[in-house]
């Protein structure tokens, strides 16, 4: 039998570690029927990525707080127009705080921003480094990220999906 390619190996931890993080804060079976943001992302193969970085974060339970948040949430894909390797490198312990301050930059605290309410402007960000949202051609962009679904609800906030991770 071949070794198992370290993704999928990362992918296979990454699932038993965000259960057990999601069990920790309150999830499981007896979760409401509108999952929050983690729960939302749990439930979507196309964030497992982001679910590992949230989890190496340690911000799980932050995302399972009251909120209200917007999260502009890259993709799988998203995170695979990355550099080689550095997803990877993100990942390891001695770089939390970059993690961090990556993934802060993609969540606006305060008012759930619907794709409805966007116009020009900028939002807070956790990070503490506004986003530049604006509307054109008929797209929605956060930075040079396009927004390519809108609108996901869930009990602490709403999600937004983007095709790039936006760096602070």
């Amino acid at each position: 039998m071949s070794p198992m390619p370290k993704r999928q190996f990362l992918k296979l931890s990454l699932a038993a570690t965000a259960t057990a993080a999601l069990a920790a804060c309150g999830g499981g079976d007896d979760a409401p029927s509108t999952p929050d943001i983690v729960g939302v992302a749990l439930s979507d193969p196309q964030f497992s990525i982001l679910v590992e970085a949230v989890v190496a974060a340690g911000l799980v339970e932050t995302l399972k707080s009251a909120g209200p948040f917007t999260v502009f949430a890259p993709t799988n894909a998203a995170f695979e127009k990355l550099p080689a390797g550095t997803v990877e490198s993100l990942l390891k312990p001695e770089n939390k705080d970059k993690l961090t301050s990556i993934l802060t930059y993609h969540v606006h605290a305060g008012d759930a921003i619907k794709a409805g309410e966007v116009k020009t402007m900028q939002l807070s960000t956790v990070n503490g480094k506004p986003l530049n949202v604006k509307l054109a051609d008929g797209n929605v962009w956060i930075n040079d990220a396009k927004v390519v679904k809108t609108d996901v609800i869930c009990t602490n906030g709403v999600i937004h999906w983007i095709d790039t991770v936006v760096m602070p």
